[in-house]
């Protein structure tokens, strides 16, 4: 007979009947719970899938505009719609559709009129009203997307404008949802996908699944019982139940497009089913062995295992303790080293996860994740405190030359070279960042306009000592571009991409540095018709002169002035000349603009003479211009019809201008001396010219660039260089005028150094000749009275 007053039998007893009881309370447990747990699992796996169902339907859509853009961009067929060549049109169509395996391809005129269809090769546009809806959202966004019936069918489909530039015809460009579409998304998602659609006043419509046959008819029964199926609920189709989630795909017109998505709650209980029966034979054995073990085992095994539950729960909560101390050396204690060891594989697995997640692995430094992480709080912060915040993209020249010379192992210690120069010229609350290739990013959170110049001139500074590499000197510089917040714009990728387009540009310009202009994306689309425009400004008088005034330092009197065009385009508006200038100098056209600017110079000139204002102008002469006799005949000619004296007009050339053919330039620049003409060197100091060539040219004046003279009060090389300057000029029996003077302590200086004139916007900016003419009588009566 058992003796229960013995300690162990109670033990024993209690410990069986505890487990009977813990067994049956889980077993319960289980039983009643699965089937929330199951349910409350489907719908967390549904949202899941719902949310990778419409990443991957954006991806479509992002595929599909992508190809309908670059179809709408191509020059032929935007030629080919221009002239209605529907037989080129509707090659097109089908190749560029079945390059991205596309199932129909539309081409509307700009009213939304059928031209060409590839569901309907007789050109009779059937597709088109059922796509109406897309058109007239197009018209009023620019382009349109989303998924509607054609035919009868659900396609996803996307509309976007043919522009040359302006809009001429619309593309539509679209998916069948179909099987294979609906299987290709189960693949992703491991959800049953349906595609249904309903008419107006007509029943619910499926046209693809991936259930079972058997289970595909109990679906479409299911939805018709109800006039709008519920957005979640529990099915039964078949034999299975399924949980139910009902996105709305599209809605027009046409009808309305669904997808059913699908997850199984039988399969979903199928775990709990196994857990079930698992418990149950872990029941039977665990009685068996408490039992036996329970005496034996109570005391020496409750509490190790107390403190490995404390350290394994803390370690759920994110907090990684120090290693368990268990001094034994059976299971138990075994079980303490392993939950050691695997303590210090999370530990460093997680650190590893996050430096791989968040750091460059080349260089250590930030990666592209991490700086986008970073400028998102810098502008939420910024926002806050309205202070600007400024993000630069760096991109190095030459690195291609060094990595297919020397190889990418010393191409990849260049990397990490520049990557720690980059961090000495940084404070510590900048972010240095390395986006990928030759590409590196700063993050600036704080900091105005100038501190980000001077963060750029460090940089280029820093790059300019050639890196030594086992004894090999290595020559790399960088471009760099920046935009910045609130001045650009307020979002993290835009920031980086305009960044990285005025990079771009200043390695197109080989400056070194730009700063993004808003007005270089408009700039860009432009130039395709741009030349044909100025020519007609030219012919149409659309350009106009503006005259900027040269004060003389030494009377405070102004004689002179620089002529500058401008360009009122009827459309556009104002024209910068930064746009035009360059490009008519790349085209050749800038010898008609230089024809013209010359031409009114001399005429507003001869009429300001006449009126009792003897005031000299300065108009700019182009390298292509010098190089042609064509400019001594247009200067005699339209002094002698203007009767303007030629001492009243002075051109200025810049170094580059004459350095390129020097005899050809000299022998042009005599013959306008001859003249009378006043000749100037423009933007000395910024070309390579010679000066011992720079004495026999009979000019009168040389010019100081603005990039010197900025600064020179704050820079003490600039201030060197215009001191130089200044200094070079007088001895050579030149005049020297400074422009781009921006501010009293500039023009105070200026008058120190013994500069003859200086002309900037602090000043006055130019102005159109009445207002030239105002503001000079303004200055006068402004003089008279201080006298």
């Amino acid at each position: 007979m058992i003796r229960f007053a013995r300690l162990e039998v109670r033990i024993v007893v209690f410990f069986v009947i505890l487990l009977i009881c813990m067994q049956g309370v889980m077993f319960t447990l289980v039983t009643a719970s699965g089937q929330h747990i199951a349910e409350r699992r489907v719908r967390e796996e549904l949202a899941t899938g719902e949310r990778l169902f419409r990443r991957l339907v954006d991806q479509s859509n992002r595929r599909l505009s992508d190809a309908a853009s670059v179809l709408a961009a191509d020059f032929g067929f935007r030629e080919a719609v221009a002239t209605r060549d529907l037989g080129t049109i509707q090659s097109v169509l089908r190749n560029h559709g079945a390059r991205i395996s596309a199932d129909v391809v539309l081409l509307a005129d700009i009213e939304g009129m059928p031209l060409a269809d590839t569901l309907d090769e007789g050109h009779s546009g059937a597709g088109l009203p059922q796509v109406s809806d897309l058109l007239a959202a197009a018209r009023d966004k620019g382009k349109a997307q989303a998924i509607t019936l054609i035919g009868g069918v659900p396609h996803q489909v996307v509309v976007v404008p043919v522009l040359a530039p302006v809009p001429i015809a619309w593309v539509a460009m679209g998916f069948k949802l179909d099987n294979r579409a609906a299987r290709d998304l189960q693949d992703v998602t491991a959800l049953q996908v349906s595609f249904l659609s309903r008419r107006p006043g007509d029943g619910w419509r499926m046209h693809a699944s991936t259930l079972p046959e058997q289970a595909r008819v109990p679906l479409l029964h299911s939805a018709s019982r109800q006039s709008t199926l519920d957005t979640f609920s529990f099915i039964d189709v078949g034999d299975d139940h399924y949980a139910t989630l009902v996105p709305v795909l599209g809605e027009g017109s046409e009808g309305r497009v669904v997808a059913v998505l699908q997850r199984s709650l039988l399969e979903g209980l199928e775990p709990f089913h196994r857990l079930r029966n698992i418990l149950a034979v872990l029941a039977v054995v665990s009685i068996v062995l408490s039992i036996a073990g329970s005496m034996l085992i109570a005391r020496s095994v409750t509490r190790p295992v107390g403190r490995l539950v404390t350290t394994a729960r803390r370690i759920q909560d994110g907090d990684y303790p120090e290693h368990v101390a268990v001094e034994r050396s059976d299971e138990i204690g075994e079980l303490a080293s392993s939950f050691n060891h695997m303590l210090d594989g999370i530990k460093q697995r997680e650190s590893q996860i996050l430096r791989l997640a968040y750091e460059d692995a080349l260089t250590g430094l930030p990666n592209r994740a991490m700086l986008h992480d970073r400028l998102t709080q810098a502008l939420s912060s910024a926002r806050r405190t309205a202070s600007p915040v400024s993000v630069m993209v760096m991109g190095l020249d030459r690195f291609k030359e060094v990595n297919e010379t020397l190889g990418h192992p010393i191409g990849d210690r260049v990397l990490r070279e520049v990557a720690v120069r980059l961090q000495g010229v940084l404070r510590e609350s900048d972010t240095v960042a390395r986006l990928g290739g030759d590409e590196f990013a700063i993050l600036l959170p704080t900091g105005d306009s100038e501190r980000v110049q001077n963060v750029m001139r460090r940089i280029v500074a820093t790059l300019e000592t050639p890196i030594v590499i086992d004894d090999q000197a290595i020559d790399v510089g960088g471009s760099i571009g920046v935009a910045s917040f609130p001045d650009h714009s307020d979002g993290a990728d835009t920031l980086l991409r305009q960044a990285d387009m005025a990079m771009s540009l200043a390695k197109q310009a080989n400056s070194g540095y730009a700063i993004y202009d808003p007005a270089q994306d408009d700039g860009r689309r432009g130039h395709l018709s741009l030349l044909g425009e100025l020519r007609r400004a030219v012919e149409r008088d659309e350009l106009n002169l503006h005259f900027q005034p040269k004060l003389d330092l030494a009377t405070g009197a102004v004689h002179r002035a620089e002529a500058l065009v401008r360009w009122q385009h009827p459309v556009r508006g104002f024209v910068p000349p930064v746009e035009f200038i360059p490009f008519a100098e790349r085209t050749g056209y800038i010898r008609q603009v230089t024809r013209w600017v010359v031409e009114r110079a001399i005429l507003q000139a001869g009429e300001w003479h006449r009126a009792g204002r003897s005031i000299t102008i300065s108009a700019n002469v182009s390298t292509r211009d010098l190089m042609t006799p064509d400019l001594v005949n247009l200067v005699t000619g339209g002094l002698q019809r203007h009767g303007t004296p030629a001492s009243l007009l002075c051109l200025e050339i810049t170094e580059s201008g004459f350095m390129d053919d020097p005899t050809r330039a000299l022998e042009t620049l005599e013959q306008l001396h001859a003249l009378g003409v006043r000749l100037s060197i423009d933007d000395f100091g910024t070309g390579y010219s010679s000066l011992a060539y720079l004495k026999k040219l009979p000019v009168q004046e040389l010019k100081i660039d603005r990039a010197f003279v900025m600064h020179m009060v704050t820079d003490r090389d600039d201030a060197t260089l215009v001191r130089s300057t200044i200094e070079l000029g007088h001895n050579l029996g030149l005049e020297v005028v400074a422009e781009g003077v921006e501010d009293a302590a500039s023009l105070d200086m200026l008058r120190v150094l013994g500069c003859n004139e200086a002309q900037g916007y602090f000043i006055s900016k130019p102005l159109p000749a009445d207002r030239f003419e105002q503001w000079l009588d303004q200055r006068g009566s402004a003089a008279s009275a201080a006298a």
